[in-house]
C-alpha cells in the first residue's frame, strides 16, 4: 500500500470532507481516506497496482474540488495556492459589499425615513434586481459546488444550503419583479427580498474569509517547520563551488557549509570544523561541536567555522523532512472522538433542509403568510451550516501537534493525542531512557584484573549492548590488545559467549551462569553489595570456569527524576522495566523515585509485561528506545520512543520525543489534555450553536414573544460560530518542558 497527503481547496464544510472521503473510499484501489476540513489535506492509502495518484486527483475534482499538485519539499504552490483563495475570497467580498451599499440605503429609508428619489421609488424592483444579480454571480461558487456536490455524489454540504436558502429566496423576489413589471398591484416593495439575498451571500463570503485566515493561524508551526528548509546548497563540482536549488543535491555531493549558513541535507562531515546550533533537534541552546566522521542535520545553522560535508540523506529522507511528514500526517488523522461529530455531519444537511421545509408548510397552515414562511424556511437553512461542527476537532488536532512538533515531540495521530490523557501507567525501560546508556566500568574482582578484563572484552567486541561499550573503553584505556574471536554468540537477556583460541569464554548475569553450571558462591555477597549501589555486574567465566566479576555503573540522564516526580504529581504510576536483576533494579528505581519494578525481564517478555499491566484496566504508556523496546511499544496503549537527531525511531512509536528529555513525556500528556479540553469546548458550542440557533429561526419564540430571526441575522450567526470554534482553537496555553 502506498501512501500520499494530497491539498485540497474549495472546501466549505463537514459535509464537503464526507463528499470527497465517500467519492475516494468508493473508488476502486482506494484502501482508506481521510479528509482534514481544517487543513484542506485528503490522506489516501492505496494500491499502487490498480489505480495511481493522477486517477485519484481526478475523483476529487470530479467532486467539484481543486487539487494542489507539488512535492512535499517545496510548499510553494501550495502557500501561493492558499493565499490566492484568501485573496479571491477578500475580493468577492469586497465586491458584495460595495453592490450592497445601495440596498442598505433602501432598507434605511423604509426603517428611519431616509429620503428616496422620486425614480427609485417607482423602479424599486428593478433597481434592486440590477444591483442583487451581480452579487449572486460573485457568490455563484455556493450554487456551483452545491448543485455538483448534490449531483455527483449523492450528498448535500452547507453550499446546499445556501443556495436553497438565497436561491429561494432570489426567484422569489424574481417573481414578484415580474408581476410589479406586468402591472400587479398585489406585490410591493415589501414582498421583495433581494437585499437579504445581497446581505446573505456577503455575510457568508465575509465569514468564508475569515475562516481562511483563522484556519491558516492552525497551521502556523508546519509552515515554521517548511521555512526552516534551505532552499539552495553550495556543491563542490570540479574543484569549484556552485550554488544550486536544494532538489539538484544528490546523495555523495560534497557540501560547504559557511559560517552562518544554513546546513541544507543531512549528511557526515568530511572536512573542516565547527560548531551547529541544532537546538530544533535536541533542544540544546549551546551549539555542537562539529569534526569530520560526525554527523550533521538539515536545516541546523552553522555558527563558527567553515566545513565540508557529504550528502547522506536529501529529500523526503531529511530529518526535517520525516518531521513534515509525521506533522502533516497526525495533521490529516481523525480522534476517535471526532467519529460523532462525522456521523452527525452525515445527517445533518438532509435533515436541516427537512426541517425547513416543514416549518414552512407548519406555518402556512397556521395562517401565517407566504413572506413569513418563507423568511423562516430561508432563517433555517442559512443557520444550520455544519461549519462550525467539522471544524471543532480537526483545528485543535492541527494546533495541538503543531505546537509539540515546535517541542521535539512527534505526534503519530490523532487517536494517540486523545488516549495520552487517559493514560494512568507510565512504564519507562532503563538502560538508554532512564538512565544514559553510557555505562563504565567501575569495579574489576578477580585474581588477575587484567587477563579478566582481556576475556571480557573478547567476549563483547561484537556486541553492540551499552554495557559492551563500556567494558571495550576500559580496555582501551588499558592500553590492551584485543584480539577478534573466532565467534560470537548473543544470548539473549543473559550474556554472550565467544570462541578464542578453542577456549569458550562467558560474560554474563547469573542466569547464564547457573545455565552453565558455573559456581559463583564465592562472590555472592560482593555481588549483592554491589548491586545494592545500583551497579550491573557481570561475571566472567573461561572453560567452564569463574574468572571473577565485573561491574560497571550507568548515569541517569539530566531530567528523568523531575520527570518522574511530576508523573506522580499528575496521579500516574511509573514503572521501571529492566533485564538487570531486582537489587539494581530497585537501586536506580530508587534514585528517580519509582516504587515498582519489573526486573530481569528478557527483551522478549517487556510486551507480555505491558500487557498484564493493561490487564489491570490501566491504560498504559511504554517509553523506550523505539529499537530493542518496538514489542512493548506496539503492545502498549501509547508507545513514546526515545529518539534522537537522524536517528528518531520513526516506526516504533505512537509519540516520538525527538530531544533527549524525559520531561516531554509529561508534556505530551499535558497537550493531549489540553486539547481534549479545547475539542469539548469547541463541540460544546457547535452543538449548543445548533440546538439553539435551529428552533429559534424556525420561529418557537414568535407566538410568546413575537420575536422572528431575520436571515441576515442567522448569516452572521453562522459566520461568527465558525469563527469562534477557530479562534478558540488557536486561544490557550499548554506549558512545554523547559519552560
Amino acid at each position: 500500500m502506498a501512501k500520499i497527503i494530497i491539498p485540497i481547496t474549495g472546501m466549505h464544510c463537514a459535509s464537503c470532507v464526507s463528499a470527497i472521503e465517500n467519492a475516494l473510499k468508493s473508488f476502486k484501489g482506494v484502501k482508506n481516506a481521510s479528509v482534514n476540513f481544517a487543513s484542506e489535506k485528503a490522506t489516501v492509502e492505496y494500491d499502487p497496482t490498480i489505480t495511481d495518484l493522477p486517477r485519484i486527483e481526478e475523483v476529487i475534482k470530479n467532486t467539484g474540488y481543486k487539487v494542489i499538485r507539488e512535492p512535499m519539499i517545496d510548499q510553494d504552490s501550495e502557500k501561493l495556492a492558499r493565499e490566492k483563495e484568501i485573496k479571491n475570497l477578500r475580493n468577492r467580498f469586497l465586491g458584495s459589499l460595495f453592490l450592497c451599499l445601495p440596498l442598505l440605503y433602501y432598507m434605511l429609508s423604509m426603517l428611519v425615513g431616509l429620503p428616496l428619489p422620486l425614480f427609485m421609488m417607482q423602479n424599486v424592483a428593478t433597481i434592486q434586481f440590477l444591483i442583487t444579480t451581480p452579487v449572486i454571480f460573485i457568490g455563484s461558487l455556493f450554487f456551483t459546488r452545491g448543485i455538483v456536490s448534490l449531483v455527483k455524489t449523492k450528498t448535500a454540504n452547507m453550499d446546499t444550503l445556501v443556495s436553497l436558502g438565497v436561491g429561494s429566496a432570489y426567484i422569489y423576489s424574481l417573481y414578484v419583479t415580474f408581476m410589479i413589471w406586468s402591472g400587479s398591484s398585489a406585490f410591493g416593495m415589501s414582498n421583495l427580498y433581494y437585499e437579504v439575498v445581497a446581505f446573505l451571500i456577503t455575510f457568508i463570503l465575509l465569514g468564508k474569509y475569515f475562516e481562511a485566515l483563522a484556519k491558516g493561524r492552525t497551521s502556523e508551526a508546519i509552515k515554521k517547520l517548511i521555512g526552516l528548509q534551505s532552499k539552495t546548497a553550495l556543491v563542490v563540482k570540479d574543484g569549484q563551488e556552485v550554488e544550486v536549488g536544494i532538489k539538484e543535491v544528490v546523495v555523495g555531493d560534497i557540501i560547504v557549509v559557511k559560517p552562518g549558513g544554513k546546513v541544507p541535507v543531512d549528511g557526515v562531515v568530511v572536512d573542516g570544523h565547527s560548531s551547529v546550533d541544532e537546538s530544533m533537534v535536541s533542544g540544546e541552546s549551546i551549539p555542537a561541536e562539529k569534526k569530520a566522521g560526525d554527523k550533521v542535520i538539515g536545516a541546523t545553522i552553522n555558527k563558527t567555522g567553515s566545513f565540508k560535508f557529504k550528502a547522506a540523506k536529501i529529500g523526503k529522507d531529511t530529518f526535517i523532512s520525516q518531521v513534515i511528514r509525521l506533522v502533516e500526517e497526525a495533521q490529516g488523522s481523525k480522534a476517535p472522538i471526532e467519529a460523532l461529530a462525522d456521523k452527525i455531519s452525515a445527517v445533518f444537511v438532509p435533515a436541516v433542509v427537512l426541517i425547513a421545509s416543514l416549518a414552512f408548510v407548519v406555518w402556512l397552515l397556521a395562517g401565517q403568510s407566504f413572506i413569513f414562511a418563507l423568511t423562516i424556511f430561508i432563517a433555517v437553512l442559512i443557520i444550520a451550516c455544519p461549519c462550525a461542527l467539522g471544524l471543532a476537532t480537526p483545528t485543535v488536532v492541527m494546533v495541538a501537534t503543531g505546537l509539540g512538533a515546535e517541542h521535539g515531540i512527534l505526534i503519530k495521530n490523532a487517536a494517540s493525542l486523545q488516549i495520552a490523557a487517559q493514560l494512568k501507567t507510565i512504564v519507562f525501560d532503563k538502560t538508554g531512557t532512564l538512565t544514559k546508556g553510557e555505562p563504565e566500568v567501575t569495579d574489576l574482582m578477580s585474581n588477575d584484573g587484567r587477563e579478566l578484563l582481556l576475556n571480557a572484552v573478547v567476549a563483547e567486541k561484537q556486541s553492540e549492548h551499552p554495557l559492551a561499550e563500556a567494558i571495550v573503553k576500559k580496555a582501551q584505556a588499558e592500553k590492551l590488545d584485543i584480539p577478534e574471536p573466532e565467534s560470537f554468540n548473543s544470548i539473549s537477556g543473559k550474556g554472550v559467549e565467544a570462541q578464542l583460541k578453542g577456549e569458550t569464554i562467558l560474560l554474563g548475569n547469573r542466569l547464564l551462569m547457573k545455565e552453565k553450571n558455573i559456581s559463583f558462591a564465592d562472590l555472592d555477597e560482593k555481588i549483592n553489595q554491589l548491586e545494592f549501589q545500583g551497579k550491573t555486574v557481570m561475571l566472567v567465566a573461561k572453560n567452564n570456569a569463574l574468572l571473577g566479576l565485573i561491574a560497571v555503573a550507568d548515569t541517569l540522564k539530566q531530567y528523568s527524576k523531575e520527570a518522574v516526580t511530576e508523573l506522580h504529581r499528575m496521579g500516574r504510576e511509573v514503572v521501571m522495566i529492566t533485564g538487570d536483576n531486582k537489587r539494581t533494579g530497585e537501586a536506580i528505581a530508587k534514585q528517580v523515585g519509582i516504587d515498582r519494578v519489573l526486573a530481569e525481564v528478557l527483551p522478549e517478555d517487556k510486551a507480555a509485561n505491558v500487557k498484564k499491566l493493561q490487564a489491570e484496566k490501566q491504560k498504559v504508556a511504554m517509553v523506550g528506545d523505539g529499537v530493542n523496546d518496538a514489542p512493548a511499544l506496539a503492545q502498549a496503549d501509547i508507545g513514546i520512543a526515545i529518539g534522537s537527531g537522524t536517528d528518531v525511531a520513526i516506526e516504533a512509536g505512537d509519540i516520538v520525543l525527538v530531544k533527549d528529555d524525559l520531561r516531554d513525556v509529561v508534556t505530551a500528556i499535558d497537550l493531549s489534555a489540553y486539547s481534549m479540553r479545547k475539542i469539548k469546548q469547541n463541540l460544546f458550542w457547535a452543538f449548543a450553536y445548533n440546538s439553539l440557533g435551529l428552533p429559534i429561526a424556525a420561529g418557537v419564540l414568535y407566538p410568546f414573544t413575537g420575536f422572528l430571526l431575520s436571515p441576515i441575522i442567522a448569516g452572521a450567526a453562522m459566520v461568527f460560530s465558525s469563527v469562534s470554534v477557530v479562534t478558540n482553537s488557536c486561544q490557550g496555553k499548554v506549558k512545554m518542558s523547559g519552560s
